[in-house]
């Protein structure tokens, strides 16, 4: 009798202590990284608010892309809507895997219009001359900052911790969050492109 009381008590133990090891697991799962659904109306207008140079090369953020943290480079889930809408919206049949194809290549380290994510945004929602459609009537200013901080990690120089989700098909170029455009291209002599933007 004594036997079968511990037997049962050791069982409700294990199964009280799986319990809470699986509802810390889903805390620290649920609180590691916040998702923002959609933008409320006056953070969308704060996000339009962005200020370009004269020569539409760089310039300055938004002050509530800062104060939010830089969402759109730092979550996984940003990263990820960026990623899928780089496929929706057709940007391959363009850019490619990021290497290029009718379009500018993100990887060979050579921005004509600036690697900072206001130039990304400005050339998403502007468009650019020479065949960069503008995608202002198309997506949301959250989808455009999305899909720009995705672009970004194609041609990043240094790994970030953060990252898309995984492809399912077969891999032919590093992952996004490992550097890509660090692995893949030789920087070679200053002035190599004096006819273009900034090096990332």
């Amino acid at each position: 009798m004594g036997s079968v009381r511990g037997n049962r008590r050791s069982a409700i133990a294990i199964a009280l202590g799986g319990a809470v090891v699986v509802g810390a697991g889903a805390l620290v799962g649920w609180a590691r990284e916040g998702r923002t659904l959609s933008l409320d109306p006056p953070l969308s207008a704060e996000f339009e608010k962005i200020r370009l140079m004269p020569n539409d090369i760089s310039g300055a953020p938004p002050e509530i892309y800062f104060k939010l943290g830089k969402p759109y480079e730092s979550t996984a889930y940003d990263l990820s809507q960026g990623k899928r809408l780089y496929s929706w919206f057709g940007c391959p049949a363009c850019h490619g895997d990021g290497r290029g194809a009718a379009g500018p290549s993100f990887l060979d380290g050579w921005w004509l219009y600036g690697p900072e994510m206001i130039s990304v945004v400005a050339s998403i929602r502007d468009g650019r001359p020479h065949g960069m459609p503008a995608f202002r009537d198309k997506m949301t200013i959250d989808e455009i900052w999305q899909l720009a901080g995705y672009v970004r990690t194609i041609g990043a120089y240094s790994a970030k911790t953060t990252a898309p989700s995984r492809n399912d098909d077969k891999n032919t170029r590093p992952s996004e969050n490992r550097a890509p455009a660090a692995a893949l291209f030789d920087e070679g002599p200053a002035g190599a492109h004096p006819d273009q933007g900034p090096s990332p």
